[in-house]
């Protein structure tokens, strides 16, 4: 019973309180990764790139609240949406944690059952509408839930960083990006790239895209690159 391999990261300082939504996560088919502050919890953020945010309200350092804030500020994690999990019942903490952008509010204690069923509501609510179908241009078939991109039915060999940029372009077509915007937007802005790393990568994507669709790429001269079915 997968639910697609979606990813959940778990931030709570309490191990006990982590291990439990894991449990009841992974048995509901949910991939699970846990951090115990906000620190661990942005990293994982950026280079995992979850589903969604179990977000406990106290936490050492930055509080829960700030954290939810930060999330929602950055325009490479805002998307992703967040429960507050917090032992405070009382209805202005509830509104203080929808106004920092959490898309729902968990009171402490709360059953495993109740927590599913929660996390699947808003993440219906949340993925957006067709994020989960395939895309097709001309004849390119990119699937997201197997992970496959196929040309006029035949399988296509590229890395997991090519895809990525194919994904990226395919749901962001006829627009012109620079390098450092594909930079943040396909590697995550917490890893150190050089800019000319796109290029290669570029270059490596026309190259599994072959000779019938290699064109859609087009490079922008002064700007970066646009994925185009018009001739550039």
């Amino acid at each position: 019973m997968s639910q697609n391999g979606k990813k959940i990261l778990i931030v709570d300082d309490e191990a006990a309180i982590r291990e439990m939504i894991a449990i009841a996560l992974e048995m509901a088919g949910y991939q699970c990764i846990e951090a115990s502050n906000t620190q661990d919890a942005y990293s994982l953020i950026v280079d995992e790139q979850p589903s969604m945010v179990l977000l406990d309200w106290m936490l050492p350092g930055t509080s829960g609240i700030e954290f939810a804030r930060r999330i929602k500020r950055d325009d490479r994690t805002a998307e992703i949406p967040i429960i507050m999990l917090t032992a405070k019942g009382e209805e202005d903490n509830k509104i203080i944690g929808l106004e920092a952008g959490a898309d729902d509010y968990i009171t402490k204690p709360f059953s495993p059952r109740e927590l599913v069923a929660r996390l699947k509501a808003v993440l219906r609510r949340s993925t957006p509408q067709g994020m989960e179908d395939p895309i097709e241009v001309e004849g390119l078939v990119l699937d997201p839930v197997c992970h496959r991109v196929t040309a006029n039915n035949s399988a296509l060999d590229m890395g997991p960083t090519e895809y990525r940029l194919l994904q990226f372009f395919m749901t962001h077509q006829e627009r012109a990006y620079s390098r450092t915007q594909l930079l943040d937007q396909v590697w995550g802005g917490n890893v150190y790239v050089e800019e000319r790393t796109v290029d290669v990568h570029i270059r490596r994507l026309r190259k599994a895209l072959g000779p019938v669709h290699e064109h859609l790429i087009q490079t922008v001269r002064g700007t970066g690159y646009r994925f185009s079915t018009k001739a550039s």
